[in-house]
């Protein structure tokens, strides 16, 4: 059996190590063992099961309705709506409906000469991601949940075939986005740890907070492609974690939104504001599948 340290564990999980090493003294972590002063823990091993932790209802209402693989629910909207707004806004070329028959029947449809397999790959790629931040929302986000992502959305593409991309690793060459500098590759390691550390101390998120981490995780750029999805599930991610209601950045606030990334700092209001108005729109559809926004619920989670 294969092992991993303490501080593996740690950041798999989102947690201090001090918390880890609790956990293996009292014996909670089932199979670790102490060889020395160092705690060896078998590389499957999981979380010790927990209290009551709070969760959003709409968070309960996505895992339930992804275990039960229910149709026709919010989290089936979510997962066309954000999977072909933020493919699209990336240059894919798949339609709505495309993208849409591709989740119900994991068939492709109908399909033109144009249609391009990374397309379709990623889209597949994209609703696994989703399911990822779902499953891990109530955990704090490491440097594995970012690259985890990454790697789930470029798997088995056709970058994922050249060496130098790094496929599920920060990315090994410089590059730029919108015409701007970003943080040098052997900076990213520092600077989203440190963008983590900064964010994972704010004791109440707010809105504004979340978008302040998606700026500074953009400018960093720390992959070699598909930064603006993984930014977006972030975000995603955030707010489920948070409580607060997500919000998906559509074709027709693209302008808008880009606009935002790169006024932030000088004028905030750009980016708040489309953002709250793609949260208006989301809050239609909590309201359709009537899930309340406004208040916490307690359920068991392992």
């Amino acid at each position: 059996m294969d092992y991993i340290s303490v501080i593996q564990f740690a950041e798999k999980y989102g947690i201090s190590e001090r918390t880890v090493r609790n956990y293996c003294a009292l014996g909670k972590i089932e199979g670790a063992f102490l060889m020395g002063r160092t705690w060896n823990i078998p590389i499957d091993a999981v979380l010790p099961k927990r209290n009551a932790r709070k969760i959003s209802p709409l968070l309960q209402r996505l895992i339930e309705e992804k275990e039960t693989q229910l149709k026709g629910g919010i989290y089936h909207r979510t997962q066309i709506d954000l999977t072909y707004n933020s493919n699209h806004i990336e240059g894919s070329c798949l339609t709505k409906e495309q993208t849409r028959y591709i989740f119900e029947t994991n068939t492709l449809g109908i399909t033109t000469e144009n249609t391009q397999i990374d397309d379709i790959l990623e889209t597949i790629n994209h609703f696994r991601c989703i399911d990822y931040v779902i499953e891990n929302a109530t955990f704090s986000i490491t440097e594995m949940h970012i690259k985890k992502l990454y790697f789930l959305l470029k798997n088995n593409t056709s970058d994922s075939q050249k060496s130098w991309f790094a496929v599920g690793e920060y990315k090994r060459l410089a590059n730029e986005v919108g015409g701007e500098e970003t943080t040098q590759p052997k900076q990213v390691h520092k600077k989203i740890k440190e963008l983590l550390t900064e964010y994972n101390n704010i004791k109440t998120v707010n809105f504004k907070d979340i978008l302040n981490f998606h700026v500074k995780f953009e400018r960093i750029h720390p992959f070699q492609d598909g930064n603006g999805r993984i930014g977006r599930l972030l975000m995603f991610w955030q707010c489920l974690q948070s409580g607060i209601v997500p919000f998906i950045i559509s074709e027709e606030l693209r302008l808008y939104y880009y606009r935002g990334l790169k006024n932030w700092g000088k004028v905030d209001e750009y980016l708040i504001d489309t953002c709250l108005s793609a949260q208006d729109e989301y809050k239609e559809a909590l309201n359709y599948f009537q899930i309340k926004y406004s208040r916490i619920v307690l359920m068991q989670l392992c």
